[in-house]
This record gives C-alpha cells, sequence and structure tokens, in this order.
C-alpha cells in the first residue's frame, strides 16, 4: 500500500510540474505587469511555484479539470506574493503602492483569458507557415539574426526578403484575426 501512495505523490508532483511548465508564462507576465523590474518579478514567479507546490493539495481537491483555473489560481497567489515583496522594499521610492499593484493586478487577471487565446492563435498560425517562412518571420525578434543575415546564408536579395515578410506579415494578421473570431464564437 505505501509503494502506492508514493506513486500516488510522484504522479500529484509530475501534474503539478506539468502545470507549471504549460502555464509558467503567463504567470511570468502576470508578475512582470505588476511589478518595477525583471529581478524582483523573478524572485516573486518563483515564491509563488513553491507556494502552489505547498497549497497544490487544496487545489486539485476544489477545482475542474480546467487548466485556465490554475492560471488564476496561481496568479491570485503571485498577486498575494507581489504585495508582500512590495511590503518588504517600501522604503525604496521606485515601488508602487499596495493600491497601484491591486489595480494592476485586477486588470491583468480580466486579461488573462485574452492573451492566452492570442498566443495559441500566434501559435497555430506560426504552425501553418512553412520552416523557411517561420524562420523568415522570426528573425527579426531573434537576437543575432536578422533579414540581411538570413538573405546571406540563403543567396537571395535582402529587399525581397523583406518582401516576403511583409507579405507573411499581413497573412498572419488575418490568420491570428480569424482565429480569435472563430474562438469567440465558439468559447
Amino acid at each position: 500500500m505505501q509503494a502506492n501512495d508514493g506513486s500516488d505523490r510522484e504522479q500529484h508532483y509530475n501534474d503539478f510540474v506539468a502545470l507549471l511548465s504549460r502555464h509558467d508564462q503567463a504567470i511570468r507576465r502576470f508578475v512582470r505587469s505588476l511589478l518595477p523590474n525583471r529581478d524582483a518579478a523573478d524572485d516573486v514567479v518563483q515564491e509563488t511555484a513553491l507556494e502552489c507546490w505547498r497549497k497544490f493539495d487544496s487545489f486539485t481537491g476544489t477545482q475542474t479539470d480546467d487548466e485556465n483555473e490554475f492560471v488564476r489560481w496561481a496568479c491570485v497567489i503571485a498577486r498575494y506574493k507581489a504585495l508582500s515583496w512590495l511590503r518588504d522594499q517600501g522604503r525604496d521610492k521606485l515601488v508602487f503602492r499596495e493600491s497601484v499593484i491591486e489595480a494592476l493586478a485586477t486588470s491583468a487577471l480580466s486579461q488573462l483569458d485574452q492573451r492566452e487565446a492570442e498566443r495559441r492563435a500566434v501559435d497555430g498560425c506560426l504552425a501553418k507557415l512553412s520552416d523557411a517562412q517561420r524562420k523568415l518571420v522570426l528573425s527579426v525578434h531573434s537576437p543575432g539574426q536578422s533579414v540581411a543575415s538570413i538573405a546571406k546564408e540563403t543567396g537571395q536579395q535582402a529587399r525581397r526578403l523583406y518582401y516576403q515578410l511583409d507579405t507573411l506579415r499581413t497573412s498572419l494578421q488575418r490568420c491570428i484575426e480569424k482565429q480569435l473570431q472563430k474562438e469567440l464564437r465558439h468559447g
């Protein structure tokens, strides 16, 4: 019986890690919208993850299978962790007042579903591109890469690649808008 308890606990831990990994970026964006700098946000995200693990039993005991509920639950914990960080840093003149953090948190929570839908739409539309098209589109947003470097690498003219990039961006924008409208109708 004890061996089963160990495997159940391990599965419970694996479930938690999978959820946290899948939603880490959403939680991280939420925390960054509340705090004045990246280091503070990183600290709070780490503390949030630990607190979520400590309270994961209560989450799994009361929630449905909806993964968005995990993000909302974790963001509520993150809000309290951010407020705690602010109280600890209260002497710093660059720290937001608690009322500002509450307003930011309320706003960020209300936009969480929309941001997640947008992320899914972008991922889905990027997946429809060929590898070469995706590389071109992402090159302008990747450190150390550029349209000029891709032109040199592929032997194509940079001007032609810029034209392709413009066409791809327009196509992606239409695809994303369609995906969001489709999700709005079915969601």
